[in-house]
């Protein structure tokens, strides 16, 4: 397995979920007990803080936060029981050590385990009807193959807390019943049209399909692959094992973030857009009324640009443009700089206003973009949000840049993106990006861009 897909079948929110409920029984019997926060914080912190930790290692231990584990109830009772009780025997060792040197609070220890006891399994069970009816951040899927051999399947899917949100079915045969959404021979059309992250193929035998052509089709898109049974190659890409009731399922995909990576990057994101915004909202107010008083027309540009997976969002902008900029954009396709003109960018642009030029140098046109990152449209640092008509050109392989959210910055970006006028080495960059992605190689892009603002380097 590799380093990228560690903790793949962690059920994060899970973990996060136990420890926020233990921190809420630590409240409580503080409540119960009579005793100041602060005063219980600075006796019984350390020893309830063993507890959680014990207590999450064991859980793991036991794959109860694994995301393929059936979830019964008497099972899941049993496994929070087991759990809890394994974490209570070294902290009751060290309450029994601690009762011989401090004034220990019997009320606040009794209240502690049991709201703990009670809230933990609480807990459990409200995150299985999230993953199962509200379906949090769940992948949109396609079910490639038989559709009656995805019964028992879907059965054992659903009883773990895999979430996912099924899109429909795709039939090995060239024409299928209304039951399908269509062929395997127009998956890469189905894929685009649907904005599929995730195919599951259930391969037979029997089948005179040939799927190594359509694993390549969706890695090249930047889609992820989960083949049924059978083992595939996927040049180039990484993988893993795990397993849906007695369904072995191999993985194959070139994005490098899984649920942990992606809820960090969250994190970051949503921490980095709020400070991005009170940080700037001087210079954004100061734009705002420069952009209404030298030209008619709105202070913030939107326009549809094509997110993660081919999905498509409002991205906003500072109006650095006449009003009838896209109606005289054909008019300028002849200066395009970009080679076969898969993107539209040229030097000296006459539909720039004077205050659009100015903001266009220094990056402030791109400052509203904050306001999709705390939304989630974009992230801080990703690949660059193509348009609509952009898109339209694109070779397969150029979907995979997709796979990720759009970002701010880029290595594009900080590569000197006004001197790049080669789509295809725009697109490797991006690639680049998506394989070698870890948190600090995101701090290290974010770094390269104040350097390159300081230097009003590579933008026009």
């Amino acid at each position: 397995m590799g380093k990228f897909n560690r903790n793949v079948s962690t059920n994060l929110l899970h973990v996060v979920s136990d420890c926020c409920f233990m921190g809420l029984a630590f409240f409580m019997a503080t409540l119960v007990a009579r005793i100041s926060l602060g005063t219980s914080i600075h006796l019984y912190g350390p020893l309830c803080g063993v507890f959680m930790m014990i207590f999450v290692m064991v859980n793991k231990d036991a794959r109860t936060y694994n995301v393929t584990t059936f979830f019964y109830v008497d099972r899941t009772l049993f496994m929070i029981t087991k759990s809890f009780l394994i974490s209570l025997i070294p902290v009751a060792l060290i309450v029994y050590d601690y009762v011989s040197k401090h004034v220990f609070d019997i009320w606040f220890y009794g209240s502690y385990v049991v709201f703990s006891y009670v809230l933990l399994i609480v807990g459990a069970f409200i995150i299985r009807y999230m993953m199962t009816h509200l379906k949090l951040n769940a992948p949109r899927v396609l079910l490639v193959g038989d559709i009656d051999r995805f019964d028992t399947f879907k059965r054992f899917l659903f009883k773990s807390n895999t979430s996912i949100k099924l899109i429909g079915y795709v039939s090995m045969e060239e024409n299928p019943d209304e039951r399908y959404l269509g062929s395997i021979k127009n998956l890469e059309k189905i894929t685009q049209e649907h904005a599929i992250s995730q195919v599951y193929i259930m391969h037979r035998k029997t089948d005179l399909v040939d799927i190594q052509e359509y694993i390549d089709v969706c890695l090249d898109m930047g889609v992820s692959v989960r083949v049924i049974l059978n083992l595939f190659k996927a040049h180039g890409a990484q993988r893993y094992v795990s397993s849906i009731g007695t369904y072995p399922v191999v993985t194959y995909h070139r994005v490098c973030l899984n649920d942990s990576s992606k809820a960090i990057k969250r994190i970051i994101d949503i921490i980095g857009s709020i400070v991005g915004i009170i940080l700037f909202s001087p210079v954004m107010l100061i734009t705002a009324i420069a952009i209404k008083l030298e030209s008619k027309g709105p202070v913030i540009f939107k326009q549809k640009r094509v997110g993660i997976n081919g999905s498509t969002f409002m991205m906003y902008k500072f109006r650095s443009m006449c009003a009838d900029a896209e109606e005289q954009k054909a008019k300028l396709q002849a200066r395009n700089e970009v080679k076969d003109g898969m993107m539209f960018k040229i030097k000296d642009d006459p539909r720039i206003t004077r205050v659009g030029k100015f903001i266009r140098k220094t990056s402030i046109d791109e400052l509203p973009q904050f306001f999709n990152v705390l939304i989630g449209n974009m992230s801080l640092v990703g690949t660059r949000p193509p348009t609509m008509d952009e898109v339209a050109k694109y070779e397969r392989t150029h979907w995979r840049r997709m796979s990720i959210k759009p970002g701010i910055t880029g290595l594009w970006q900080v590569s000197g993106r006004s001197q790049i006028t080669d789509f295809d080495e725009i697109v490797e960059l991006d690639t680049i990006y998506i394989d070698k992605w870890s948190i600090w190689f995101d701090f290290k892009i974010m770094f390269k861009t104040v350097f390159a603002l300081l230097q009003r380097k590579g933008a026009y």
